[in-house]
C-alpha cells in the first residue's frame, strides 16, 4: 500500500508527515524554517525532511504542501509566501519534483488546514463548509461538493479580507475595514492593549471587561460571516487558529447575529464548530491534496 507525505512551511517550521490513504499519520518530522527563509534554503531543509521520512517510507507516491502564500490554479507555483524571504513566483513543485522524483502539488496553507479539517477534524460529516482561521492574519478555505474551491487563478477563499466596515482601517490587502482588521491578533491589540490569549484567562476568570470584549468581537465576526453564508449556504463554519482558543467566549454572540441577519432556509442545520486538529491541520491537509494528486 503506497503513502503520501504532507509537508506544513510556516514562517517558523517546517512540518512534514507520512499519512495513509486512511488519513492515519505513520511518521513526522519537524525542522526550523531556515533563516534567511530564502526559496533555496527552504527548499534544502524540506528535502532534509522528506529523506528523513523516506529512508524509513519507500513507498510514497506524492508530495502535498501548504505554502503561506497564494499559489497558482494548477498547484505548481508560489506566488508568493508570507514572512518568507524573496518569493517571487518560485516553481516549488517543479523544484522538489526534479530533486525526489515524486510527483507534487501545491496548496496556501489555509486551503491545507480547511482540506485537513475536512479529511479528519470538524468537517469531516460535512460536503460543504467553510474554514475560518483567526490568528496574525485570517485565512480562510471553502469545501464545495467534497472539494476545496480555489476559483480562477487559485485565489479563491481570501475570508480575510472581505469587507465588515467600508470606512474602517486600511488593510494590507488595500481594501479598507476588512474582516482581519477587527478579528485578527493585532486587530484584538488594538482594540484592547492585550493579547488575546490573556484576554481569554482573563474571561475564564469572570473578568466583566474581557468577556464584554469577546461578545462584541463574536458580533462582528458573526455580521462578516453573514455574506458568506448567503453566498455560499455551508452545512459548517469551522473555526481554527490560535484565537479559537476563546471559541466558547464568542460562539454566542456570533451565533446569534447569524440567527439575526440569515433568513432561516439559507441556515438550515448550519452548524459552527471549533477546529480540532490544532497545529497539524495544514499538514493533514497538505497529505489529502497529495492522495487527490
Amino acid at each position: 500500500m503506497g503513502l503520501v507525505i504532507g509537508i506544513d512551511l510556516g514562517g517558523t517550521s517546517i512540518k512534514s508527515g507520512v499519512f495513509d490513504r486512511n488519513g492515519k499519520r505513520l511518521q513526522s518530522i519537524t525542522l526550523q524554517t531556515p533563516k534567511p527563509a530564502t526559496p533555496e534554503a527552504v527548499l534544502s531543509t524540506m528535502l532534509e525532511g522528506i529523506n528523513s521520512l523516506i529512508k524509513q517510507n519507500d513507498r510514497i507516491l506524492a508530495l502535498g504542501v501548504g505554502t503561506p502564500g497564494p499559489v497558482d490554479a494548477a498547484g505548481r507555483v508560489a506566488k508568493v509566501a508570507i514572512n518568507l524571504e524573496g518569493w517571487d513566483n518560485v516553481p516549488l513543485a517543479e523544484w522538489l519534483e526534479n530533486r525526489t522524483g515524486i510527483p507534487t502539488i501545491l496548496a496556501n496553507d489555509a486551503n491545507c488546514a480547511g482540506l485537513g479539517e475536512a479529511w479528519l477534524g470538524a468537517g469531516r460529516d460535512f460536503e460543504n463548509l467553510i474554514l475560518l482561521t483567526l490568528g496574525t492574519g485570517v485565512g480562510g478555505a471553502i469545501i464545495l461538493d467534497g472539494k476545496l474551491f480555489v476559483g480562477h487563478q487559485g485565489a479563491a477563499g481570501e475570508l480575510g479580507l472581505i469587507t465588515l466596515n467600508p470606512h474602517g482601517p486600511l488593510c494590507n490587502s488595500g481594501n479598507q475595514g476588512s474582516l482581519e482588521q477587527y478579528t485578527s491578533i493585532g486587530a484584538i491589540s488594538r482594540r484592547t492593549g492585550k493579547d488575546p490569549a490573556i484576554l481569554g484567562e482573563l474571561a475564564k476568570q469572570g473578568d466583566i471587561q474581557s468577556l464584554t470584549f469577546w461578545q462584541e468581537y463574536g458580533k462582528d465576526l458573526g455580521i462578516g460571516l453573514t455574506s458568506l453564508i448567503y453566498v455560499l449556504t455551508p452545512q459548517a463554519i469551522i473555526i481554527g487558529g490560535g484565537i479559537s482558543a476563546s471559541f466558547e467566549y464568542f460562539l454566542p454572540a456570533m451565533q446569534q447575529e447569524i440567527e439575526n441577519r440569515v433568513l432561516p432556509s439559507s441556515r438550515v442545520g448550519l452548524q459552527i464548530l471549533k477546529a480540532q486538529l490544532g497545529n497539524s491541520a495544514g499538514m493533514a491537509g497538505a497529505a489529502k491534496l497529495a492522495w487527490n494528486k
